[in-house]
């Protein structure tokens, strides 16, 4: 590295500390969180539908520690989840539709 570069990774490092404490503040808007491809943003899905987790939850068959633990990162969905919260992200009714005729039966 240069003395340049380090300058400038300085000036970068103190830029990203400052936008920090401006969004702990409340004063600025965090960035958008860019989950790896194959992930589900699982709160996302859940505020889109204005659903609260348990709510969310019991729509679609799930269990609210599960949800609540995606959410928070604490666990990842297993494929076959991954690909429920795909299909509730595209068609929650259908999803719902469904998960309450097998509640019924």
């Amino acid at each position: 590295m240069t003395e340049a570069d380090d300058t400038d990774f300085g000036r970068e490092l103190i830029a990203s500390m400052q936008e920090a404490t401006a969004i702990m503040r409340g004063e600025k808007d965090a960035a958008r969180v860019h989950l790896p491809p194959g992930e589900v943003d699982v709160r996302a899905i859940r505020e889109r539908l204005g659903l609260t987790r348990s709510a969310f939850a019991q729509r679609f068959g799930l269990a609210i520690a599960a949800v609540r633990d995606w959410e928070q990162g604490l666990r990842r969905p297993d494929p076959a989840a991954r690909v429920l919260l795909m299909v509730i992200a595209r068609s929650p009714e259908t999803v719902a539709e469904v998960v309450a005729e097998v509640q019924a039966a």
